[in-house]
């Protein structure tokens, strides 16, 4: 049986530890273990500038929302303050924007599962270990939050572990200058073989794969109505998350390229691999092929989580039927139907993906990821009409988590998007992704004024 939402609020049910891994396991993807090296042969050592830039722009993102999170506690997630400070329109396109961003990605991470586990049973179709996969990560969704921070919990404990392994190699092996195939390990190697790949267009070009490297970080705004005393954790998520970010990615990167000139890391495979391997461990690739694994199936849980919750928050007060059945919730306090319908659609588009060709799953994606730009720009925006808003009933005195250097630090995120839309035109593929984001908005747009005038 189910209670409507108007009068039962949300579990509060997540500890400080579960939303810190929550945010900081959403970042910390696929992209990372196998992607890093074609991101080093973008930019060279320039990448560890770009993660700073991008880093301290989703810092400000963050605190943006952080602020707008505890002016009002009760709400059920950001999309609410895009509502009030934005219009319905705005909340419907963002809303069902970010929700489809996080289908894709769930697509995206199962159907790379199923890959991971051919490596060692290669008779197993894809579609299968992604089946089996989503209908245990539902079954961890469906009960309690608390299931569902647990397993968050582990994934994103796997995935540190495995890069901090990776630091703490980088670190021996350039103090005991380790041969490598290559030279020997050391500092110099940053240096030696100048710090930009190919100039200024590199350093520009590496910002896309940068930035939405990020994405998922904005997750404790979906988590902030179920988490146990929010006035204190989500501050301190917030401060500690893109700090620990930067950390992993500077930290392992900065390893890789100390352990080999940055030329010779392979961007065909795991940069991760290349140093274990290195260094005597013979079943590198099947850990990191594990790691991986751990990563996909833990962008899924988020996706799982997210879309669920994302749902039963824009069918929060509709007057439909199958709207209020949407925006209800258990007797656990959770969106079940909403977790039931998005991972009903999860499923489907598997199923789809045996008949459809490939490259048109790729193309949603990189929509999809696009598409981030648009929700986190927005979410900056509703933050600046919230701070006019409060100027006009002159109560600043009483914010709480204030924004450094507002508006500063808000028009500086806005104009590094800006340039990382920029940066999507200069190449075809960016290009195409970005045009059919503008498409899909300009869709969802015209939707949301359909109902309004119906």
């Amino acid at each position: 049986m189910e209670n409507n939402s108007n009068h039962q609020q949300l579990s509060r049910e997540l500890k400080n530890r579960h939303v810190q891994l929550i945010a900081l396991g959403g970042t910390i993807g696929t992209g990372l273990f196998l992607g890093a090296g074609e991101s080093i042969h973008l930019a060279g050592p320039a990448i560890l500038l770009s993660y700073i830039i991008a880093g301290i722009a989703c810092f400000f993102l963050m605190r943006a929302l952080g602020e707008l999170l505890l002016s009002d506690l009760e709400t059920n997630s950001f999309v609410d303050f895009i509502q009030k400070y934005m219009g319905d329109k705005a909340a419907f396109v963002v809303g069902w924007t970010y929700w489809t961003c996080w289908i894709s990605i769930a697509m995206a991470e199962l159907t790379a599962a199923g890959l991971y586990v051919q490596m060692w049973f290669p008779h197993i179709p894809v579609w299968v270990t992604a089946l089996v996969l989503l209908a245990i990560l539902f079954a961890m969704n469906i009960f309690t939050v608390s299931a569902f921070g647990e397993t968050e919990f582990w994934f994103s404990i796997i995935k540190i572990v495995a890069i901090l392994g990776l630091i703490i190699a980088g670190i021996v092996m350039v103090l005991v200058s380790y041969k490598t195939p290559f030279g020997h390990a050391s500092v110099s190697n940053l240096v030696s073989n100048g710090f930009f790949a190919h100039g200024a267009k590199g350093f520009l070009l590496s910002f896309q794969m940068v930035l939405f490297s990020f994405a998922g970080v904005e997750m404790i705004g979906m988590t902030a109505s179920e988490t146990k005393d929010p006035e204190v954790i989500i501050p301190k998520s917030i401060n500690e998350v893109p700090q620990r970010v930067i950390i992993f990615y500077i930290g392992s990167l900065l390893a890789i390229m100390c352990i080999y000139p940055w030329q010779q890391v392979s961007p065909n495979s795991s940069p991760f691999v290349q140093v274990f391997s290195g260094i005597g461990i013979q079943s590198a690739a099947a850990i990191i092929n594990f790691v991986v694994l751990t990563a996909a199936a833990s962008s899924c849980n988020s996706a799982i989580f997210t879309t669920g919750r994302m749902i039963f928050s824009m069918n929060y007060n509709s007057k439909s039927k199958f709207g209020k059945q949407l925006g209800s919730l258990s007797l656990r306090q959770i969106p079940r139907n909403g977790i039931i319908f998005s991972t009903l659609i999860i499923a489907l588009i598997i199923i789809l993906g045996i008949f459809l060709p490939g490259n048109l799953f790729t193309f949603i994606s990189s929509v999809a990821t696009t598409c981030f730009l648009f929700v986190w720009s927005m979410i900056v925006i509703a933050h600046l009409r919230y701070r006019k808003s409060v100027k006009q009933t002159k109560s600043e005195s009483k914010l709480k988590f204030k924004m450094p250097l507002f508006p500063l630090s808000d028009y500086f995120v806005l104009l590094f998007y800006a340039v990382v839309i920029v940066v999507l035109v200069m190449r075809l593929n960016t290009l195409i992704a970005l045009i059919g984001s503008v498409i899909w908005l300009a869709i969802l747009w015209l939707i949301s004024i359909f109902r309004k005038n119906n």
